[in-house]
């Protein structure tokens, strides 16, 4: 009987000799590890270790891209950047670098560029800066993706400290369902009131239920309160627009995509599309706002539910709290064309403490309005 000393010896003179005991691992297990690796930068880096797992990498089917830096559309006067929420990102400063600017637009694609952090340490100085690779031209060596997630750094919104703003998005060839939850302010209940403000809570939802009738109270309207939801609400619908603008050309050069997700660091807002809406997406025309890089947004009826303070069963208390649900004009429903299904869709809309807030809020009085294209 050999010793595990004996064995071990073996070992090292077989890799000494060319072996490779990975290569023993069968092609389907090794796509398992990198479906579950998912991050499109890494896979790259994989990609570059071996013959085989360069001719591997572009069969995945999940794919997730983080996209580190933003730079604007717009780089005359960062307009694209605006429209995103991203009034951080670089900017023009002089006739050289505005001229510079210009020049690498022309060549690089307007998107959400992300950093080529592989490619920055074979180049110096000021050139290192300059290595950037639009998310389509990362994804364009996998062949057979299904599922994309990409998530930009920033959130396309900018809110107050303590203020929840929450939304997400379904889009076909144009907006089908949009889902929005806000809130003045967020707040734990000190242990000791949680009951009582739990209870008092409760009496104010029952005194609110109904039907669609009555007119919204004043509290809604007192300190820019209507001007605020206003704002979120438009503000909400443009950055959806302008992530679903920016995914054509993804969307184009991969036919095999079944699920896409776009999101941000952040949480605040999330664009989705399913199998059928990828399809509507590639077979009808893609109708562009003037002047701005984002898709039109069609007339919609909007659902608008409020409750001027909202605790939750595990003591988070929301001021202000609103829940609007915004559908085109002239459909029922809006994620699979029926009221059940959007209603399923609200439902499940958001995780943890604002999944129950949108539960409450769904069983308040309802208000409707309208509002036109943009």
């Amino acid at each position: 009987m050999q010793s595990k000393h004996r064995v071990f010896a073996e070992d090292l003179l077989l890799a000494a000799e060319g072996e490779d005991h990975f290569d023993r691992v069968p092609d389907s297990l090794v796509l398992i590890i990198f479906n579950k690796l998912a991050d499109a930068r890494s896979l790259g880096r994989c990609s570059a270790v071996s013959r085989r797992f360069n001719a591997l990498v572009p069969l995945v089917d999940d794919a997730c891209l983080r996209i580190d830096r933003v730079i604007p559309a717009d780089g005359a006067d960062g307009a694209g950047a605006d429209a995103l929420g991203l009034a951080g990102a670089p900017r023009p400063r002089a006739v050289l670098s505005h001229l510079l600017k210009a020049m690498l637009q022309a060549v690089l694609k307007p998107f959400a560029h992300c950093d080529a952090k592989s490619g920055a340490g074979a180049h110096g100085g000021k050139h290192a800066q300059l290595q950037h690779h639009s998310p389509a031209q990362v994804l364009k060596n996998f062949s057979s993706i299904r599922n994309l997630r990409m998530e930009l750094p920033v959130s396309d919104v900018g809110t107050d400290d303590g203020v929840v703003l929450k939304w997400k998005a379904v889009f076909g060839s144009t907006l089908q369902s949009c889902v929005i939850l806000g809130g003045t302010k967020v707040e734990r209940a000190a242990a000791g009131t949680h009951h009582a403000s739990l209870t008092a809570a409760a009496a104010a939802d029952s005194d609110a239920t109904g039907d669609d009738s009555g007119s919204i109270p004043e509290s809604f309207y007192t300190n820019g309160g209507l001007k605020l939801r206003v704002v979120w609400t438009i503000s909400s619908l443009i950055a959806a627009a302008t992530r679903h603008y920016l995914l054509r050309e993804i969307v184009k050069e991969h036919p095999t995509l079944e699920q896409v997700a776009l999101t941000d660091a952040h949480g605040q807002g999330t664009l989705t599309m399913g199998r059928d809406q990828l399809k509507e997406f590639r077979d009808k025309p893609l109708a562009a706002a003037a002047a701005a890089n984002r898709t039109q947004v069609p007339a919609c009826n909007m659902k608008l539910r409020y409750a001027p303070l909202l605790e939750l069963s595990d003591g988070t208390r929301i001021h202000g709290a609103t829940l609007v649900v915004i559908k085109p004009v002239g459909e029922a429903g809006g994620v699979g064309g029926g009221r059940k299904e959007l209603d399923d869709f609200v439902a499940d809309t958001f995780d943890g403490p604002f999944r129950e807030a949108v539960g409450v809020l769904s069983k308040r009085r309802t208000y409707l309005l309208e509002m036109n294209g943009f």
